[in-house]
Formats: C-alpha cells, sequence, structure tokens
C-alpha cells in the first residue's frame, strides 16, 4: 500500500485519498481470498486517514468489499461496541476531540473486563502525525469515565 501511494503521487502529483488506498487494499484482499494456491486474508481491517474530503473511516472485509463509516469497531464482541455507539453518536460528539475519544473508550469499556489495562488508544488530527495515548494517559481518561459513571448512577438514585 505504501508503494502504491508513492506511484499515485508520482504520477498524479497529488496525494492519495484514502478512499482509493482503501480501494486498493480491498482489491488485494479480494484477490488472495478468490485466487487458488494463495492463503486468504483472514481479517477484516480499520483504515482511517484525512484527505480532501476530511477525516475518513473504512473497513474492508476479506471479501474485497469495503464501507465507510463515522464509528466502528471490529473483532471479538464488535456488536455490542458498535451498539453502543450507534446509541451514543452524534455530530456534536464527533466535533469535540475530548469528547469523540472519550465515546470510544466508553464503547471498549462497555466489552472489555480489566478497565483500562486492556485498551489502547490513538487519534488522529488533520495535519498532525497519530498520537499512540501512554498507559496512564488511558487511565486516567478510564477513571474520569468511571467517575462520571458513578455520579450519574448516584444522582439517579437520589431522585427516585
Amino acid at each position: 500500500s505504501r508503494v502504491e501511494c508513492q506511484s499515485f503521487r508520482l504520477t498524479m502529483e497529488d496525494p492519495v485519498s484514502v478512499e482509493y488506498i482503501t480501494r486498493h487494499m480491498a482489491g488485494i484482499q479480494q484477490k488472495y481470498t478468490q485466487s487458488g494456491g494463495m492463503r486468504p486474508f483472514g481479517i477484516s481491517t480499520l483504515i482511517c486517514g484525512y484527505d480532501s474530503h476530511g477525516l475518513r473511516l473504512y473497513q474492508t472485509d476479506p471479501s474485497g468489499t469495503f464501507y465507510a463509516w463515522k464509528a466502528n469497531a471490529i473483532g471479538k464482541n464488535s456488536k455490542t461496541v458498535r451498539e453502543y455507539l450507534e446509541k451514543n453518536y452524534t455530530d456534536e460528539t464527533a466535533g469535540n476531540d475530548d469528547e469523540c475519544t472519550k465515546l470510544a473508550v466508553k464503547a471498549l469499556l462497555e466489552v472489555v473486563e480489566s478497565g483500562g489495562r486492556n485498551i489502547e488508544v490513538a487519534t488522529m488530527r488533520v495535519n498532525e502525525k497519530l498520537k499512540i495515548w501512554s498507559d496512564e494517559d488511558i487511565d486516567a481518561l478510564v477513571t474520569s469515565i468511571e467517575a462520571d459513571k458513578a455520579a450519574a448512577e448516584a444522582a439517579a438514585a437520589a431522585g427516585q
């Protein structure tokens, strides 16, 4: 995929779009899955990036199909996470970096048993490098989320 991006840039003198590289990767997955004598891809991938259209998120399947998403999860318990995101995602949340990150971690906490120890977070912003969060930052966010949740439960119990 890196070679395809470089080739595209040399040929077209423009950076590759996220959709273009997603289509390229999905085509490779489909070719390996369909062709005899090749081991098929057995995974779905999430591809995020930004281009002239803004931040983009795509999912590819081994069959070669790809989908654009506003928020998504793949893997074990992804259905639970996806349902949480569908229920709680709003455009206002997506417009606020802190709230968006908090929503993603809340969704993961729905299926992760040991708090922040089994969560990895990376954030992408336009014209910035991908930021991989430290364990301390994740723990602080999880603690904040759990405190908010406890306060909401206490308020709900007091209101009854």
